[in-house]
């Protein structure tokens, strides 16, 4: 329970709270005060007070003057949760899904932000260190041009649908009614939209797993993206093993898509079964060997997966380095409502799941790759982190235009979210489509109008 005379902060203080097991059992009461150029967080924990002053020099605006409220209000709430429990956290106080761009900001306004994310949030010297690697990597990609755009479609079907997933997609079996109707919306969509994509950078079909599809049907959805194709960087979330086949790839090498993602999540059979996923770890290698010289190619590992132990990861890690891939992301496990997970009790603690992600880093950084970009969500274990590392000159430039949300997105399909981004991302406008299937193609039409007025020049 927290009272707090912020009413308005409710929801960004229980964030604060989230990050220390056992926090939302205690009696937290906080208050702010403001008296000039200072601000004071006073917060009570249990019957103990701490109290933290914040002084604050000329505000530009209102604006500004919001934006301090909830950072020291939320840094104070941090700082006295982690007194009380001897505890720091490798994060600190942020809270955020993207650390690197507040980064982006400090550095524009001191030049730096070392000092501000150690010193002032709180974070540990190595995640600092993390982002900083991760700003090197993307010097040469980071571009902040209001007329940059990215292009995204959504396929939501899949072979099966796995335990961890809290995706809006549908086992293709299941939803084989909708799929042609689905599949028609979609290219309505993508030529209606191909009028609002300017600088193109790159393009992305995600899902669910796209070539679920039958080659048929995947190919009008590649069809429609080629009006829009001038020579970018392409990606194809190929996903799972079980629906690779010779004849996608060679499909969808003959429409220029440039990098697909094969993601096992884990090589360890036993886990496999446990999510759902109906292939085996061979399956896996067998199609990476078969489209390794036809695309860049991006594998995804799970951090925490449900039974697995410390040295099942490493495992699953050494043998995508061995398989050498341009792209490895290790993802912690999220355990997000509408997951099978969420109901599950057998999880790993933060400290094994921590292991797991510190030897990552070591083992993917001697093994040549480079962390390139890197966010975070809520109901992480151990409140960590999804790290992307990439081989020299094969970053993605699809995940860093969209982490650092630089760069227009336009996105179709159900779930599917349309950016625009103004003053270099420092205001961003959005135009979400339903995430239901048949809701989306029943408001299709709604769904244009509302890109037009986003897109309008």
């Amino acid at each position: 329970m927290i009272d707090t005379n912020l009413e308005n902060l409710v929801s960004e203080l229980k964030e604060v709270v989230n990050l220390f097991d056992g926090a939302d059992s205690l009696n937290i009461k906080h208050r702010f005060t403001e008296s000039e150029k200072k601000f004071v967080n006073t917060v009570t924990l249990s019957g103990k007070v701490f109290s933290y002053g914040n002084f604050i020099g000329s505000l530009s605006g209102e604006i500004e003057k919001k934006r301090l409220v909830k950072r020291y209000s939320k840094l104070s709430l941090y700082k006295a949760l982690a007194k009380f429990y001897g505890k720091d956290l490798p994060w600190g106080a942020l809270t955020g899904i993207r650390p690197t761009k507040l980064a982006y900001q400090q550095i524009e306004k001191d030049g730096d932000f070392t000092e501000f994310f150690i010193d002032t949030m709180k974070v540990s010297g190595e995640k600092t260190s993390l982002i900083k690697s991760v700003l090197n990597s993307q010097k040469g990609i980071y571009e902040k041009n209001d007329n940059n755009t990215d292009f995204f479609a959504f396929v939501p079907f899949c072979p099966s649908r796995c335990k961890y997933c809290s995706f809006i997609s549908a086992d293709i079996k299941s939803a084989l009614k909708y799929v042609d109707e689905y599949v028609d919306t979609l290219v309505d969509e993508i030529n209606y939209s191909a009028k609002f994509v300017k600088n193109l950078r790159s393009i992305y079909i995600g899902g669910g797993t796209p070539v679920a599809l039958s080659d048929d049907k995947l190919s009008k959805v590649l069809d429609a993206i080629d009006k829009i194709n001038t020579g970018v960087e392409y990606t194809v979330e190929a996903g799972r093993p079980d629906a690779i086949t010779e004849s996608n790839l060679k499909l969808l090498k003959e429409h220029k898509v440039t990098r697909i993602c094969i993601n096992p999540q884990t090589f360890n059979d036993k886990t496999l079964v446990r999510l759902g996923r109906n292939h085996t770890a061979k399956d896996v290698i067998d199609k990476y060997q078969l489209a390794k010289d036809m695309f860049d190619i991006n594998m995804d590992l799970i951090a925490g997966l449900e039974g697995e132990t410390f040295e099942d990861f490493m495992f699953s890690l050494d043998k995508a380095i061995s398989l050498s891939p341009e792209n490895i992301t290790v993802h912690t496990l999220c355990i997000k409502r509408g997951s099978y997970l969420a109901e599950s009790e057998d999880r790993l603690s933060g400290e094994e799941v921590n292991r797991m992600v510190e030897y990552a880093h070591q083992a993917l950084n001697e093994a040549g790759y480079n962390p390139y970009y890197l966010y975070r969500q809520k109901y992480m274990a151990g409140n960590l982190e999804n790290v992307g590392y990439a081989k020299p000159g094969k970053a993605c430039v699809y995940n860093v235009d969209i982490m650092e949300e630089i760069s227009s997105n336009v996105a179709c399909g159900a779930n599917a979210i349309s950016k625009r981004v103004f003053g270099g991302g420092e205001r961003i406008e959005r135009v979400a489509s339903p995430k239901d299937v048949l809701t989306y193609i029943n408001k299709i039409e709604t769904i244009k109008k509302e890109k037009s007025e986003l897109f309008a020049d």
